[in-house]
């Protein structure tokens, strides 16, 4: 497929760009509480509650961790602390980028402007993007739009900002569940799969793959 030049390239942050840690900080937290047989189960569950908490109206990132624990716990039948939300809640600001995404942004920003949509607060989200090291023009919270990704309303919300429509803007996400499939329903002009492990491949819904950001210059022909 011949390279796209889009007016902007939007992205997911937590996965997609900063190593998000939400499966470690439970492991971390649990295992005197969860056997070592039932651990993986039990971060698939956190992973799913996660999802679930974000497909209503709005509120702080800090009730999604929450109730996603509580629920977790409740599902599992393991003692819920409130403190364990409140652990992972704080450690989100801490985590950084991957190592393979700082220097292709870079260069591409220098080209192409760069912008975040992310399921975050602002209290968090800057914290995190100064640490990926590259020049983002633009970033855009839950908190700003009054809607959590995967729901339509948030990049409905950027879109907005941006005075573009999804066809001229290509997003790149590792996550279907969260960020492609909307990207997809949307009509966005391209949507490029980062392969990080997160999830299956749904090719419908990516027009480009990559296993990782040092491969997203080219499809920009850079």
């Amino acid at each position: 497929m011949s390279a796209f030049r889009p007016k902007y390239i939007t992205f997911d942050c937590y996965g997609t760009l900063t190593n998000f840690q939400m499966a470690q900080m439970a492991r971390k937290l649990f295992p005197g509480r969860v056997a070592p047989a039932d651990m993986e189960g039990f971060v698939e569950s956190f992973r799913g509650y996660r999802l679930d908490e974000v497909l209503g109206d709005w509120k702080p990132y800090k009730e999604v961790v929450r109730n996603a624990v509580e629920r977790t716990c409740k599902r599992w039948n393991v003692e819920f602390r409130e403190a364990d939300g409140e652990e992972i809640y704080e450690a989100v600001p801490t985590w950084g980028p991957h190592p393979d995404v700082t220097e292709p942004l870079t260069r591409i920003g220098g080209e192409i402007p760069l912008v975040i949509l992310s399921n975050a607060d602002n209290s968090q989200i800057h914290q995190n993007v100064k640490r990926l090291g590259a020049p983002f023009a633009h970033v855009f919270t839950a908190e700003d739009a009054n809607a959590y990704k995967p729901r339509l309303q948030a990049f409905e919300y950027m879109l907005d900002q941006l005075g573009c429509g999804p066809e001229d803007c290509m997003h790149v996400s590792s996550s279907f569940r969260y960020d492609q499939m909307s990207a997809y329903d949307l009509g966005f002009g391209a949507r490029v799969w980062v392969a990080r492990g997160h999830e299956p491949e749904c090719p419908r819904y990516a027009t480009h793959v990559i296993k990782d950001i040092g491969g997203l210059p080219a499809v920009v022909g850079l």
